[in-house]
């Protein structure tokens, strides 16, 4: 199956139907899921139904997927997934990041990675003009990535979950970066690059 994309250390390939066990258990690791569920256990069932189907869609305004299995590139090894779809099926313009990596990739620059390259790509390729990510107000590692890629604090909210987990009744928190705003960055990132070495 072709990548999406690749970095230094990531590839980035369309979810398939036979990732179901890598993503079963990935969804019924207590700590992965603490943030998305409290930590209940998952079903194959669940994942079949209602995961697949949503990491299987195509977006015909990127004529691909928003779901991306991230392997790591010298051993293949399965990561987790990033996401990168757009809100609307017919417009990239306002797109969609996430990630959900295994425990054995965590603290090791992985979502950080994977998120850099996903926003270049729509930036300057797939004629996205704004990315948005959601997390729970205390998930202080997700905001920290968001954060390190550029994306800024936009509000907090409330919404109603079907189960109340520890944490959220501090609500979620919204980030957001526009196009406009990321390429200010790369001209000031160019600037002083030059003049460090020029």
């Amino acid at each position: 199956m072709p990548y999406f994309l690749e970095t230094d250390r990531l590839a980035l390939r369309p979810v398939a139907e036979a990732d179901t066990d890598q993503l079963l258990a990935l969804d019924n690791d207590p700590k992965v899921m603490r943030f998305i569920n409290g930590g209940r256990p998952t079903t194959p069932e669940a994942i079949r139904a209602d995961s697949l189907p949503r990491f299987l869609h195509h977006y015909p305004c990127l004529d691909n997927r928003g779901f991306w299995a991230a392997e790591e590139r010298t051993t293949g090894s399965f990561l987790g997934w990033f996401v990168f779809r757009p809100l609307e099926d017919h417009s990239a313009a306002l797109v969609e990041l996430g990630y959900r990596l295994g425990r054995a990739a965590w603290g090791r620059g992985y979502a950080t990675e994977g998120a850099h390259a996903l926003l270049r790509k729509g930036f300057t390729e797939l004629g996205v003009q704004r990315v948005t990510a959601n997390t729970m107000t205390v998930n202080a590692r997700s905001r920290r990535v968001m954060e390190k890629v550029g994306l800024r604090y936009v509000r907090t909210f409330f919404d109603e979950w079907p189960e109340t987990i520890e944490g959220s009744e501090l609500g979620d928190v919204e980030y957001s970066l526009t196009r406009s705003a990321w390429e200010a960055k790369q001209t000031k990132q160019v600037t002083r690059t030059h003049r460090q070495t020029g």
